[in-house]
């Protein structure tokens, strides 16, 4: 199963769209500092999630949430 999230900065007022097989080390490494797109945007809120089967299906719909932002 991966996981495809949207996360939310109050800081930056910036959503972020990512998607992982494990949500709770990857919103720690956001919140950490360890990823540099989301660097100085701490903290970071999880305002979406959902499971799909594969990331195949997972990077599908990151780029389908990505495309819809723009």
């Amino acid at each position: 199963m991966y996981i495809v999230y949207i996360l939310w900065s109050e800081k930056r007022s910036q959503h972020y769209v990512g998607q992982t097989k494990d949500i709770n080390d990857r919103i720690k490494r956001h919140n950490g500092g360890k990823v540099k797109s989301t660097k100085g945007g701490a903290p970071w809120v999880v305002k979406y999630s959902v499971e799909v089967l594969s990331r195949e299906l997972a990077v599908s719909l990151e780029r389908k949430i990505k495309k819809k932002r723009s």
